[in-house]
């Protein structure tokens, strides 16, 4: 008995062991009528955020700890991968009411 609970503890270290890192994810920031959405979002580090202008005027997500700065096109669509974990406000350099926070696990 004791022999079937060592074997399955090797089992469970070896294969944790060669657990495949979760795949990236892809998190979408819509900017559209003036408003941020989702004005609070969560993602990983190597996670890309993409970043959906539907507003007829440039945007910009500028972190105000100086992690990004992403200016956007009217009608476009930027993408950007995380770097670096951490809660981020960010707001729009045009538009300083449009706000919104990103929290970046590591």
């Amino acid at each position: 008995m004791r022999t079937g609970r060592y074997v399955a503890a090797v089992t469970a270290l070896v294969f944790g062991a060669m657990a495949v890192p979760a795949q990236a994810a892809t998190i979408e920031i819509v900017m559209e009528n003036l408003v941020v959405s989702p004005a609070e979002a969560s993602a990983r580090v190597g996670d890309t955020v993409e970043w959906i202008n539907r507003d007829v005027f440039a945007h910009t997500a500028t972190a105000r700890n100086g992690d990004f700065d992403v200016t956007m096109p009217p009608k476009k669509t930027v993408t950007s991968v995380l770097k670096k974990a951490g809660t981020i406000e960010y707001y729009c350099r045009f538009h300083p009411n449009m706000k919104a926070v990103l929290n970046v696990a590591p």
